[in-house]
C-alpha cells in the first residue's frame, strides 16, 4: 500500500489553543493517523501520515477552521507510515527561534520554486541561507548555500549576529518546508536587511516543482525515513562516514547509550565500530547490542524534535 506524508504549517491566531489542541487531536485518532501536530497561540504545525484518503479527510478538516482555509500541504509518497505513533500537544511557538515580536507577515518575499531557480541561474550577486540544522545541510543543500554550524533553530539570532553578511546584499533562504525562514526572515529585516527572500514551501516544494535542479544530496527529515531524494538527476552522496571517510547519507545514533550522537555512517562504518560513533564508545559499558539489519532504524527518542524533555528539534 502506498501511503501519503503531509507537511504543513499556517500562522494564524488560536484564541484557547487548549481547547483547539483537544479537538484537534480527537480528529486525528478518529481518522487513526500517526505523525507529530504542534499549536499554539500563533497558529499550527505538523507533519502527519496516512493513506490518501484519510490525508483529504485531514486537508478538509483543516481547511474548515476558521483563518486555516488556506493552508497549503506539501504532500510525499511513502512505503511505510514513518511515525510510531501520533503526537498532538500544545507549544508557546511552533517554530521556535526564541526572539519576541516576529510577526510571520512581516517577512521577506515568498520567491515561487521557478523564481527561485531562476535566481539561482541568471542573478550573481546575492548570499543563500541554508536555515537548517548543521545534520540537515550536511547531507544535503543548494548550490553555493552557507550552511550555518548550528544545532538549534533558535541558535540562528546568534550565528546572525556573528556571521558579518552585507546588509546590502540581496538575501536568499530556504528550509526544508518553509517554516523557519518565516521567521527568520523577520529577524533579518527587522536587523537591517532590506532584500530578503525565502523559498516558498522549502526544499520538499522545490524537489516537486522544479525536480531539485542545483540540489546537492539529499533532504533530511524528522521521521524514520531520516533522508528523501531531492533532484533525483543527481543523487550522489556529498556527506561521508564518519568511520570510513567514504561517501555516505545515511544517519545512525552512536550505540552508546550515553552517547547516542547522530552520524553518517555507512554500513562498512557501522559493522566496525558496531553501531557506534568512536572506539571509546565501541568500548563503553553503556553500548547496546549490535543489530546489523536494524541499525539504521532511529532510535526514536533523538528525533522528538518538538518536545523541550528532548532538547527540542524542529524543521
Amino acid at each position: 500500500m502506498s501511503y501519503e506524508v503531509l507537511l504543513y504549517y499556517k500562522f494564524h491566531p488560536i484564541d484557547n489553543p487548549e481547547r483547539f489542541c483537544k479537538e484537534h487531536k480527537r480528529f486525528l485518532q478518529d481518522l487513526d493517523v500517526k505523525g507529530r501536530v504542534y499549536l499554539g497561540s500563533e497558529g499550527l504545525n505538523g507533519t502527519i501520515a496516512g493513506t490518501p484518503g484519510q490525508m483529504q479527510k485531514y486537508r478538509e478538516y483543516v481547511w474548515s477552521l476558521d483563518g486555516f482555509n488556506d493552508t497549503e500541504f506539501k504532500t510525499e509518497e511513502s512505503d511505510v507510515i514513518p511515525f510510531p505513533r501520533l503526537t498532538c500537544k500544545v507549544r508557546e511557538e511552533i517554530v521556535s527561534i526564541h526572539v519576541d515580536g516576529l510577526n510571520p507577515s512581516e517577512g521577506g518575499r515568498h520567491l515561487s520554486p521557478s523564481e527561485w531557480r531562476k535566481t539561482m541561474e541568471s542573478e550573481e550577486d546575492y548570499v543563500m541561507i541554508d536555515v537548517r540544522n548543521d545534520y540537515e545541510s550536511e547531507v544535503g543543500h543548494f548550490e553555493g548555500a552557507i550552511t550555518p554550524q548550528v544545532e538549534n533553530f533558535y541558535e540562528f539570532p546568534q550565528w546572525l549576529d556573528e556571521a558579518d553578511i552585507p546588509k546590502d546584499k540581496k538575501v536568499l533562504m530556504y528550509c526544508t518546508g518553509g517554516i523557519r525562514c518565516e521567521k527568520f526572515s523577520v529577524l533579518m529585516k527587522q536587523q537591517g536587511w532590506n532584500n530578503v527572500n525565502q523559498l516558498h514551501g522549502g526544499i520538499l516544494n522545490y524537489a516537486k516543482e522544479e525536480d531539485g535542479k542545483h540540489f546537492k544530496g539529499k533532504c533530511f527529515v524528522f521521521d524514520d525515513r531520516l533522508v528523501v531524494p531531492v533532484n533525483r538527476g543527481d543523487l550522489q552522496p556529498i556527506a561521508r562516514c564518519e568511520i570510513t571517510g567514504k561517501p555516505a547519507d545515511s544517519f545512525i545514533n552512536c550505540a552508546n547509550m550515553e552517547c547516542n550522537k547522530l552520524f553518517v555512517c555507512s554500513e562498512e562504518g557501522a559493522e566496525k565500530f558496531k553501531g557506534c560513533c568512536s572506539e571509546e564508545c565501541l568500548n563503553s559499558e553503556y553500548r547496546r547490542p549490535f543489530d546489523p539489519d536494524n541499525a539504521f532504524r532511529p532510535f526514536r527518542k533523538w528525533y522528538n524534535y518538538f518536545d523541550e524533555d528532548f532538547k527540542e528539534r524542529e524543521f
